[in-house]
């Protein structure tokens, strides 16, 4: 069991959807092997609004702006506090949790991004942010922070998933076995089920004479699987917390990703964020990119 405690960044608006990112945490790890940072950007009034506001002719006409101001610090304060609360429920220390909240600086993603590079091991955030429908027009915070977090893993929580299950999409590439160890020293002292997925995508259609060699990528395959449960164990998980299973003949890898986490309960399924096509995309792999937009009630972590 490892000893060292693992630090999340759990960036938060006051919605619904974030309140579910903060209880999904609160089940990731045990409460002696967490910190927690719940960390809020706050919209910036422009110093223009409070030259205004001096001014009686125009005071009355901006009240309300000050009374909003005013209603959603406090309705945000409470939020954190209501958050806290439940990490603490959950057995975690006090000391363990604490509330950051910072003005807009460049942009919310952006800011969150530059907060996650203070030696955090997880950024986590809502799929969904207070509105909704804007997110779902315009790409949610969630979808920028994919393109800035290059080299932190994030973890994006849709729904109200499970934290009980993992599925974790593989291939066979060193990112690949890169995602495993990450995952071995983020979970280890936990009771988490694990399941090391991997698919085969139907060659038919590209070689029709494919048989031997689907018989030889099932043999990489599974050596490779092999491996991976041993470094599982190897960072204090037991057999039994691990399982592996292989598809072949399907046409989408996302998608059988997906179908996969559903039929087996599995709350979140980790993906890394390049796999053997690197060149293929550099802020996300394509098949990485499209589980996380079918997942959309779970969490999905993109391990760089």
């Amino acid at each position: 069991m490892g000893k060292y405690k693992r630090r999340i960044l759990l960036a938060v608006d006051g919605s619904d959807q974030a309140f579910e990112a903060v209880r999904y945490t609160s089940q990731l790890f045990p409460p002696n092997r967490l910190e927690v940072v719940l960390f809020h950007v706050m919209s910036k009034i422009p110093e223009s609004f409070w030259d205004i506001e001096k001014n009686p002719k125009f005071r009355h006409q901006l009240a309300p702006v000050a009374a909003w101001a005013t209603q959603q610090q406090a309705a945000m304060q409470e939020f954190m506090e209501k958050s806290r609360q439940l990490f603490v429920e959950q057995g975690f220390p006090e000391e363990a949790v604490s509330i950051k909240s910072q003005e807009r600086q460049v942009g919310i993603a952006r800011d969150i991004a530059h907060e996650a590079q203070k030696e955090y091991d997880l950024v986590v955030v809502g799929r969904w942010g207070v509105s909704k429908l804007k997110d779902l027009v315009w790409g949610s915070i969630a979808n920028k922070l994919v393109g800035h977090l290059i080299h932190i893993p994030l973890c994006v929580v849709g729904g109200a998933p499970e934290a009980g299950k993992i599925l974790v999409a593989l291939d066979t590439s060193e990112e690949a076995m890169a995602t495993v160890d990450y995952l071995g020293t983020m979970v280890d002292a936990s009771d988490w089920g694990i399941t090391l997925f991997h698919v085969i995508r139907d060659l038919y259609f590209v070689l029709p004479e494919s048989g031997e060699i689907l018989q030889d990528i099932e043999g990489a395959v599974e050596t490779f699987l092999e491996q991976a449960v041993g470094r599982l164990e190897k960072a204090g998980l037991r057999p039994d917390q691990i399982s592996t299973k292989t598809v072949s003949g399907v046409a989408s890898r996302a998608k059988a990703i997906v179908e996969e986490a559903k039929d087996s309960g599995c709350g979140t399924i980790v993906v890394g964020r390049r796999g053997l096509s690197r060149v293929e995309e550099f802020f996300i792999g394509r098949v990485s990119k499209k589980v996380m937009q079918l997942a959309q009630e779970m969490a999905v972590w993109v391990v760089s």
